[in-house]
């Protein structure tokens, strides 16, 4: 925070969405609001001023003993100072009136225009008001920033509590992937194995998914976000489930792929193998004062090499690499950061070029190869297969830590757990 401590920094929480006629969606909390304040609630307004007697002011919904008969539990003002621990909290009915007061001191003002209607024309009002009255001592604001990227910049390190919280998220969501790896059999729906998968979620206290969870048998799973999740699985399928249960707000993300008869043919080992071993060697890579795109690099020589190795590509790895052919079956990025968004902030190039990985960040890694309807030169033993494997993986001091590291992604290992299931 100390990069915003010259001026007033506004965030606001989002507000209720109708899903359909008069149901709403469940609320979540815009990460970033909750990163600051912890607080849970829609249709709130904070107000940090770093060195104030109040720097922590919270304008909320007013207590309602109504409202709690309905839908329930609302803070108020009372539990914003007492619970939340605000310096000064408001009802959001008194924002026009309270906001300008807490900015008369101000003359930079940190906050993402564009972001509340209502709080975009107070501020807009209080820079006219403040421009006509300086010549009658009045400050005028002179600067209104987007504090995004700072906040950003301090999400991006995790503490060992936000470490310990996204552990847990993924622990939840290894026994998630236990059942689904029990359940998925010939003839099964990819909806019986996302039931089977989120059961567990629910069970150990995850209250829902970081992202709708990809459930893919088949060539589905040449679908990189496909969330259908309705065809049955066939005896020679793969199935990719890619998903993660949240928790204290911060989200797994971890992607298998195994054969739903317990067994790997031939063709989907290979391909398999190569996958597992392109994973490894990016994984291998991360360590303090490395690239981030360096990680990306390492995964895709090594897919391009194995492809070269299948014969499904031909040519040099330096040439195909150039001109980029391989993206006929790896388009996607091999890592993201992780943290209270599945694709969480932060930037993953600056001014000097990629960004260096530091302790405490945490990305994915997840290569896949797909030989979907775009890889029309592929042979054809290996059409219809469509593998990830994705891991969460935390920067240390002197390398990686591998956080997903008990679901299992061996073949063997995937193998006898699939056929232990029957």
């Amino acid at each position: 925070m100390q990069s915003l401590s010259a001026g007033a920094i506004i965030l606001t929480a989002g507000h209720d969405a109708a899903r359909n006629n008069d149901v709403d969606h469940q609320y979540r909390q815009p990460s970033s609001f909750w990163y600051l304040t912890g607080f849970d609630e829609p249709d709130a307004v904070a107000v940090l001023r770093p060195g104030s007697h109040t720097p922590y002011t919270l304008f909320v919904r007013p207590y309602d003993p109504t409202f709690e008969i309905w839908v329930g539990y609302r803070a108020g003002v009372g539990g914003a100072v007492g619970a939340l621990e605000a310096n000064a909290a408001y009802s959001i009915d008194q924002l026009d009136s309270q906001l300008p007061k807490l900015l008369a001191e101000y003359d930079t003002i940190y906050y993402a225009l564009g972001s509340d209607d209502r709080v975009d024309g107070i501020i807009s009002a209080l820079v006219q008001r403040r421009r006509g009255m300086a010549q009658r001592g009045a400050k005028p604001i002179r600067r209104i920033e987007d504090p995004t990227t700072q906040v950003d910049a301090m999400r991006q390190i995790k503490t060992n509590d936000e470490i310990a919280l996204l552990q847990r998220a993924i622990d939840i969501t290894a026994h998630g992937f236990d059942a689904a790896m029990r359940t998925a059999a010939p003839g099964v729906h990819e909806y019986e194995v996302q039931a089977a998968l989120e059961r567990p979620f629910r069970q150990l206290g995850s209250p829902r998914n970081g992202y709708p969870s990809i459930v893919a048998g088949g060539a589905n799973a040449c679908v990189l976000h496909y969330v259908r999740n309705r065809d049955a699985l066939g005896p020679d399928d793969l199935l990719l489930i890619d998903a993660g249960a949240e928790y204290g707000f911060y989200t797994a993300d971890v992607t298998r792929t195994w054969p739903v008869s317990g067994k790997f043919t031939a063709p989907q080992r290979a391909v398999y193998e190569l996958t597992l071993e392109a994973q490894r060697k990016a994984i291998a890579d991360v360590k303090p004062g490395a690239g981030f795109d360096d990680v990306h690099r390492t995964a895709t020589r090594t897919l391009v090499q194995g492809l070269v190795d299948l014969g499904v590509m031909s040519g040099s790895v330096d040439g195909i690499m150039e001109r980029q052919s391989y993206r006929d079956y790896y388009m996607h990025g091999t890592s993201h950061w992780l943290g209270l968004d599945v694709h969480d902030s932060g930037p993953y190039r600056d001014d000097r070029g990629q960004i260096r990985l530091r302790p405490g960040m945490v990305l994915t890694v997840e290569p896949g190869l797909y030989f979907g309807p775009q890889a029309k030169q592929a042979p054809d033993i290996y059409r219809g297969i469509g593998i990830r494997i994705e891991d969460d993986v935390l920067v240390t001091e002197d390398g990686f830590r591998v956080l997903s590291e008990a679901i299992p992604k061996d073949p063997d290992e995937m193998e006898a757990i699939v056929s232990d299931g029957r």
